[in-house]
Formats: structure tokens, C-alpha cells, sequence
């Protein structure tokens, strides 16, 4: 059961940090830092799981696998710090709360206390740790060893240090939040730090407490097994409260890709039919909904501006009266204005097709009151539905009439 709660922590974090992997692609070293704090931490509870253990343990070096999952949390923190550090701002402001400027200290500090720290594990492993046989547990298999002790005591550290800073800081920050989501999420990364912080002090004077007064074997496993629980229950509390405020962002996220997914058969007709129109060339629909070259909202924006330019030069194609004639051929539609647009759409770029542009342009589509980018994709997306459904007999067949129209007030 207890190996249970190892996997359920490793994966749980393992799916943070890949949902936060795009943010090693934006140059934003506060984002960069919270994923680096996820992985690291993933990283190092894939560590503590028996199979990783085991697949470490081919390797002919006693307990690597301690070593290398104290490397991985110390990167973590190193991340954890720096996050806290930019969740300011930036640094160059010439005057900062005393809070502030002790966390930016603090983070820029870790760097070199970190590459000191990694040093002198290494040193201390291989030199006062008591590695003649493997552990199958490294701090009950290693209890009461002064060489044990030294060693956890320098790892523990950075922890300490962590702990002590991100939960004065989260708490503060729980406090002074706007909106209920970031308040609860705050709080329990702060009591997530503060249970980090009760974890660290015990192992501590568990390795110590077992140096200088013999304890049982059994009271010892008793011991570090009740702090692991622990630390697997503050991990799986940290992923809650980090999770929270990113629900809103992460439902804005999830509407967006739906819109473009709506918006994708517009857009690809009419950026193909006017090359140039768009930045880059258009791909399947697969294609561009899962590329990661800019954010979602960033895409959706150019996407809307690409409509917009592409429908400017179907003025110079379509009929005069075509977007009368649509008119008329939708009134009785579900949805009449949005579709009126979508047929004068399919219809203009068959025009476009088969004839030169005119000197002149006819008039625009009518205005909507479009307050930002969101409320013009939701139009673009009503627009789109009905266009992917009209033929290409059915434009044509609107393409005609209303050449017919033209024509007819003349003879």
C-alpha cells in the first residue's frame, strides 16, 4: 500500500510537469522556474519508487540511486527558490518590501550554495557513508551511522531553507489574493511548505536522535515510514493547490483550442486562396492545433486577423449584390447573419477563382460590436459551422443569382 502512494505521488507530479512543459519554450524565467521545481521533484519521487530503485541499482555503485534523487530535489529547490524570487517582478527595482528582497537574496545565493551542496554530498558519500552493502532503505538501513547523519543533515539543508522561505511567502500571499481560487491554492502550497518544514526538522532528529540514542530497528522503520507518509501527503497537496488556480486558465485554454478547431475550415480556405495572408503557411487541421509554436490565445488572434485581411481582398471578387443575395438565401436559416457572411464567403472565393480582381471593391460586411478577440472568434466559429456545410454547387449557385441581380435592374 505504501509503494502505492509512491507511484500516485511520482505520477501525479510527472503530469504537472509535462501539462507546464510548454513554459520552457517562452522566455519567462518565472514559468521556466515553477516547471523546473515540477520536474526536479518528479524526477526525484520516480526515484523513490522500487522499480526505478531497482533499475538504478544495476549500475556498480552502492545506494546511487540516494545520490542521484538528493541531485534531483536539490535542483527542485534551486527552481522552487527562484520561482518564489520572480513571483516579485523583476529585481532591478531600486526599493522592495525586506520580505522581497531577503527571497531574491535567498534565490540568487542558491546557485552557488547548490553547486556547493551537490559537492560535498558527493564527497561525503563516497567517502563517510557506510556503503559495504546496499540499502533496501536508505535512512532505516543507515540509521544510527554518525556518516548517515552528516551526510542528510548537508541535503537537508536546502529543504529547510526552502520550506521555511516558500511558506512564509505563499502563506503572505494567501492572504493578500483577489480572487477565491488563488486564495485556497495559495493557502495549501503554504501548508504544504510548512508540513515540508515539520518533515525536515523530523528526519533530522530522527538520524540523530538514532546516533546518540540507540534505537530499535522497528521504531526507526517506524519512524521514517510515518515522514515518508508525510512527504507523499505534502507532494500530493502541493499538486492540489498548484492546481487550482490554473482550472480558470486551464478551462480559458480548453475554450480557445474549440474555437480554433471551429475556426480551422475559414481560415484554411482563405489563407490558401491568398497566399502570403498568413504568417506561415496553413497545415491539416491536426497540424496546427497541436503545434507549440506560439500560445493558443496568440494563434487564435492571428487567425482573426487573417480572416479579417483575407475577406478585405474577396472584396475586389465578389459581386455587388452577392451579399444581398446571401441575405436572402439565409433569412430563413437557424442562424441567418452569420450564415449570410458564410455564403458570401464560399461564394467570393469561387469569384476569386474563376475571375480578375475589379479595381473597386463592393462594400464590407456589415459591423459587429466586437468588444475584444474573443467575442469576434465566437462570430468567426458561427461563421465557420455554416460555411463548412455549404456545397460548392450551393455557392455556385449563389455566385450566379447574384450576378443575375446585377444585371437585371439594367436591361
Amino acid at each position: 500500500m505504501f509503494d502505492f502512494f509512491k507511484y500516485l505521488t511520482a505520477v501525479v507530479m510527472t503530469v504537472i510537469a509535462v501539462w507546464r512543459f510548454p513554459a520552457v519554450r517562452y522566455a519567462d524565467a518565472h514559468r521556466r522556474a515553477l516547471w523546473g521545481g515540477y520536474a526536479g521533484f518528479a524526477v526525484a519521487l520516480w526515484l523513490y519508487t522500487p522499480a526505478a530503485m531497482r533499475a538504478v541499482d544495476r549500475i556498480p555503485v552502492v545506494d546511487l540511486s540516494a545520490l542521484l534523487r538528493h541531485f534531483a530535489s536539490t535542483a527542485a529547490i534551486i527552481a522552487a527558490l527562484t520561482y518564489v524570487a520572480t513571483s516579485y517582478g523583476k529585481s532591478s527595482e531600486t526599493v522592495a518590501p525586506r520580505h522581497v528582497a531577503v527571497s531574491r537574496w535567498i534565490a540568487r545565493a542558491s546557485y552557488k550554495a547548490g553547486a556547493v551542496g551537490v559537492t560535498l554530498l558527493t564527497i561525503l558519500f563516497f567517502t563517510v557513508l557506510d556503503r559495504t552493502t546496499p540499502s533496501h532503505s536508505f535512512l532505516i538501513d543507515h540509521a544510527g551511522e554518525w556518516g548517515a547523519a552528516v551526510y542528510m543533515t548537508v541535503f537537508y539543508f536546502f529543504p529547510f531553507i526552502t520550506t521555511a522561505v516558500c511558506g512564509y511567502q505563499w502563506t503572505r500571499a494567501a492572504r493578500q489574493a483577489e480572487n477565491t481560487s488563488m486564495r485556497v491554492g495559495l493557502g495549501l502550497m503554504g501548508v504544504s511548505m510548512w508540513m515540508g518544514l515539520v518533515h525536515t526538522v523530523a528526519r533530522v532528529a530522527i538520524l540523530w536522535g538514532a546516533v546518540m540514542f540507540p534505537l530499535s530497528s522497528s521504531t526507526v522503520e517506524l519512524l521514517v515510514d510515518a515522514t515518508a507518509v508525510w512527504m507523499n501527503l505534502l507532494f500530493l497537496i502541493v499538486a492540489v493547490g498548484a492546481s487550482i488556480p490554473t482550472t480558470r486558465a486551464a478551462a480559458a485554454r480548453w475554450k480557445t483550442w474549440c474555437t480554433l478547431y471551429r475556426i480551422y475550415p475559414l481560415w484554411f480556405d482563405l489563407v490558401e486562396a491568398f497566399p502570403g495572408t498568413s504568417l506561415y503557411p496553413p497545415g491539416s487541421r491536426i497540424a496546427e492545433l497541436i503545434h507549440m509554436r506560439v500560445p493558443s490565445d496568440v494563434r487564435l488572434d492571428r487567425w482573426t486577423q487573417d480572416i479579417a485581411d483575407a475577406c478585405e481582398k474577396l472584396r475586389y471578387y465578389a459581386p455587388k449584390e452577392l451579399l444581398f443575395t446571401a441575405e436572402d438565401t439565409t433569412a430563413s436559416h437557424a442562424d441567418p447573419e452569420p450564415a449570410a457572411e458564410a455564403y458570401w464567403i464560399k461564394a467570393a472565393l469561387q469569384a476569386a477563382d474563376t475571375t480578375q480582381a475589379s479595381r473597386y471593391a463592393v462594400g464590407p460586411l456589415k459591423a459587429k460590436p466586437f468588444v475584444d478577440t474573443d467575442s469576434e472568434a465566437a462570430w468567426l466559429a458561427r461563421v465557420s459551422t455554416v460555411y463548412s456545410r455549404i456545397t460548392t454547387t450551393q455557392a455556385r449557385t449563389l455566385l450566379e443569382q447574384s450576378a443575375g441581380a446585377e444585371i437585371g435592374p439594367t436591361q
